[in-house]
């Protein structure tokens, strides 16, 4: 029993990896696009949630939902404005340019919060817990995996059943003929990255909620959602839900084997897949 609930754990510590790794992989599903600073969004948006509950009293959720609008407005104007002008054959400059945005937004952090570690307090919801059966879980936890699905679910539903999706789909394809059609590839892009700095903002509840973060723990959320990405399929959105349970059940496994082992383990899974399957559990095709 003790192992049915280990990988119980896993695999809702897997949501949160999920959900760290869906903007990711969306801005990259559409424009091809490595965001190297998307682990520091995170964290940024993790500190503006903190600002909204202590100094106007909100409850983290409700916080979440006015900072959503705040972040969507951020990656807009960070497409428009900085990453538009990277996008091209060449992988490098987005790669240069995320890499410096991703110093940039740890020092900010740093000189505005200090190093100190922070956590968002939620009351009675952090110790909660749900008996599902033979396991006992607690409440955030399912949260956080609900949320991942939801948002996996809601992201599909946009990309394959609205006008909008068809938009980043055409564009994503052949943005010389999308324009051609009457599609403006800038406001299709910002439009992407608006939405991923929006599952950034959620991703950034759970993990302020469930654990204390601090302005330089950006780039190890990013290799967690990296590894998700890539485990699933680069572009699949269901795929980075599977592999975040995967390094998430990995993890869990490994830490009821000796604590030590926790990280390792994870990255371990990550490089069994990866030598199976190159391209991923779920790649999705790509001409």
């Amino acid at each position: 029993m003790i192992w049915v609930d280990t990988v119980v754990q896993g695999v809702l510590l897997g949501g949160l990896y999920a959900l760290f790794a869906a903007g990711l992989s969306l801005v990259f599903g559409i424009m091809r696009l490595v965001n190297l600073a998307h682990g520091d969004l995170i964290v940024m948006a993790a500190y503006l949630i903190l600002i909204l509950v202590s100094a106007l009293g909100l409850h983290p959720f409700v916080a979440a939902a006015v900072a959503a609008p705040v972040m969507f407005a951020v990656g807009w104007g960070l497409q428009r404005v900085v990453l538009s002008r990277t996008l091209g054959d060449d992988i490098l400059p987005p790669l240069l340019v995320t890499f410096g945005l991703s110093i940039v937004i740890q020092n900010a952090l740093l000189e505005g919060f200090s190093a100190d570690s922070r956590r968002i307090g939620a009351g009675a919801l952090e110790t909660a817990s749900v008996d599902l059966g033979p396991v006992t879980v607690g409440l955030m936890p399912l949260l956080t995996f609900a949320s991942a699905v939801a948002v996996i679910v809601g992201l599909n539903w946009l990309l394959y059943r609205t006008a909008m999706g068809r938009a980043f789909r055409a564009t994503s394809d052949d943005p010389v003929t999308a324009r051609l059609m009457g599609i403006d590839p800038g406001r299709v892009f910002a439009t992407a990255t608006g939405l991923a700095l929006v599952v950034a903002t959620i991703a950034a509840l759970y993990l302020g909620v469930r654990a204390n973060f601090d302005p330089a723990i950006g780039p190890a959320r990013l290799i967690y959602a990296f590894e998700a990405v890539i485990i699933g399929g680069l572009g699949s959105l269901w795929g980075t839900l599977a592999g975040g349970v995967i390094i998430g059940v990995a993890q869990t496994l490994g830490a009821a084997i000796n604590p030590e082992w926790q990280i390792l383990a994870g990255h371990i899974a990550f490089l069994v897949v990866l030598a199976i399957r190159p391209r991923g559990l779920f790649p999705r095709a790509v001409d």
